[in-house]
């Protein structure tokens, strides 16, 4: 049977009802263009309605009367004071138009692309959080992420900024190799560059997954809002330390969390050891300590690199001695274990007595030392005692004699430390880039961080004593003498230093032969107190309660001053 044609009317009557369409379409955005500030204001008398009505209807009956007569009596002020009907309504207008503006629809969940982010990551997890053994599995192959993954952030690029992740409890959270599997794969999933912290919760089985900012590196040496006995190491994360400082950040001012070791006869850590790779930062964490320390203590610094990187500190007041010299060095050291062993025996007696302890007994007396190790090494060489060796009696007994012994030393020369270092320096830092393996052999406990893979000067993780381990950034202290550094990072050092002494008649001085370069001495006098001190028993020395004499006063003839 043939298909009979449509009626012309239906055949040709599509297009113009197509251009009729459009036509009212664009009356209607005309009209909704035109009306809109009407529709608005409509909208959000609307809404303020619906709020009334609530705040109506959650009113207690026995409220009730006293708001209608205050309502009236406010209707009767209005009605009664000039312009009050005209104002009152632009005011309710005013109100209705702001209640009633188009507002940026909230997003409730991830997009497309953080989702298939969120599934991915899910998925990768499935090995390490399931066994075939369980009925119920929290994490399967094509199972629901939301379940697992019930707290997330996004950056503006899209990228994982927070997460946190439910584990069944039969995951093993207490093995610190378990633990780590999941860090690196989360670390290794949710994007490098970036460092990470992961809270694990064993008692309700959750991780959290946080990106951390990193350290401010523009803040620069300064003073430091401490008391005597403590020393700012650097600084952390706001969350880790329950104080704060202000600081100077160029030109602002603002509060930032420190890293405060505590030194002196009551603490727990008192020595430190600085362990880094060169260029992570260890020799700037040694001068900011002893810039720290010259305000109301005296300084010994030896340099066993010998590049100078404390010549700034020669010749000023409370910098007793700075060698870099073998001979010197070896002088230097065994005069700081006589000073110790003369201070113990000084503050006993003034115990014993009843009396105070002395002045110069209670005046912080810091040994800081910077790669020792290239100085062992000569020492081996040449026959004569470690270095390291003379540091037993300031580490053993330094607490007490206000004595602070501070150690910087490189990865690849952590087999020279004796076990005398080892033991008493329980305040360790490393600084610069190195392996989680690296770091928890220094530090004795691993990071709850990702070490980043580039890291500036000065940036590296703290632990002071049995404490958890923190982030920290040294403030930057460069050699004020060193060409590279800026103006404001040198002058802010040079602020710091204290005035040059006086100069005076220094004792003779010779050249050794076993000595680095030509020009370097070794004070005579010195040696001269190290060869009598070895002659006559240390307890008929300190027998008189006699200070020593400072070192400054036999600094070379060719050192700055």
């Amino acid at each position: 049977m043939a298909r009979r044609p449509l009626p012309r009317i239906l055949s040709s009557g599509s297009a113009s009802i197509t251009r009729s369409r459009e036509i009212a379409r664009t009356a209607a955005d005309s009209a909704t263009d035109v009306l809109h500030p009407l529709i608005t204001v409509v909208r959000g008398l609307r809404l303020l309605a619906v709020a009334g009505r609530r705040r109506w209807v959650a009113t207690p009956k026995e409220r009730r009367g006293p708001k209608l007569l205050l309502g009236a009596a406010c209707v009767l002020l209005v009605a009664l004071v000039p312009y009050g009907p005209i104002l009152a309504l632009v005011t309710v207008m005013g109100a209705a138009a702001w209640m009633g503006r188009e507002r940026t629809p909230v997003r409730t969940g991830p997009d497309d692309a953080e989702t298939a982010r969120l599934r991915s990551l899910y998925e990768a997890l499935v090995p390490y959080f399931s066994t075939p053994d369980d009925p119920d599995p929290l994490f399967a192959h094509g199972g629901d992420w939301g379940k697992a993954f019930d707290g997330y952030a996004f950056d503006a690029d899209g990228r994982l900024t927070r997460l946190r992740i439910s584990y069944p409890a039969y995951f093993t959270d207490g093995e610190p190799t378990a633990r780590a599997r999941i860090e690196q794969l989360l670390h290794t999933k949710s994007g490098r560059g970036r460092e990470y912290h992961f809270g694990w919760d064993e008692e309700a089985n959750r991780l959290v997954l946080t990106v951390l900012d990193p350290l401010p590196t523009t803040i620069a040496a300064q003073r430091f809002v401490t008391v005597p006995g403590e020393t700012v190491l650097g600084f952390t994360d706001p969350d880790a330390v329950s104080r704060t400082v202000p600081v100077r950040d160029g030109d602002v001012t603002l509060d930032a969390s420190p890293v405060v070791w505590r030194t002196g006869g009551r603490s727990t850590e008192p020595h430190l050891l600085a362990v880094g790779h060169p260029g992570g930062g260890t020799t700037t964490l040694i001068r900011s300590i002893a810039l720290q320390a010259l305000r109301d203590g005296d300084v010994i610094v030896v340099d066993g690199s010998g590049t100078g990187e404390y010549g700034a500190l020669a010749g000023r007041g409370g910098v007793l001695a700075v060698e870099s010299g073998l001979g010197g060095t070896l002088a230097t050291l065994e005069w700081a274990a006589h000073e110790t062993e003369r201070r113990l025996i000084a503050a006993n007696r003034a115990r014993q007595s009843g009396h105070p302890v002395p002045d110069d007994i209670r005046r912080p007396l810091w040994i800081l030392l910077d790669r020792p190790g290239a100085l062992g090494h000569l020492a081996a060489a040449d026959g004569r005692p470690d270095p390291l060796e003379l540091l037993r009696i300031p580490l053993r007994h330094g607490r007490a004699a206000q004595v602070t012994v501070v150690l910087a030393e490189q990865f690849d020369a952590l087999d020279t430390l004796t076990e005398t270092v080892r033991t008493h320096t329980r305040a360790r830092a490393v600084l610069g880039p190195a392996s989680r393996e690296q770091i928890e052999a220094v530090l004795a406990a691993e990071p709850h961080t990702t070490p980043p893979p580039g890291v500036p000067a000065g940036r590296g993780y703290v632990r002071l004593g049995a404490g958890p381990v923190l982030r920290l950034q040294v403030p930057a202290t460069p050699d004020p003498y060193d060409d590279a550094t800026s103006d404001a990072h040198r002058q802010a050092v040079l602020d710091l230093l204290p005035d040059r002494h006086p100069p005076m008649e220094t004792a003779p001085t010779r050249e050794p032969a076993d000595e680095g370069p030509a020009t370097e001495q070794v004070p005579v006098a010195v040696e001269a107190a190290a060869r009598a001190a070895e002659a006559v028993p240390v307890e008929a020395v300190v027998g008189e309660a006699r200070q020593s004499g400072p070192l400054a006063k036999a600094q070379p003839a060719g050192a700055e001053g």
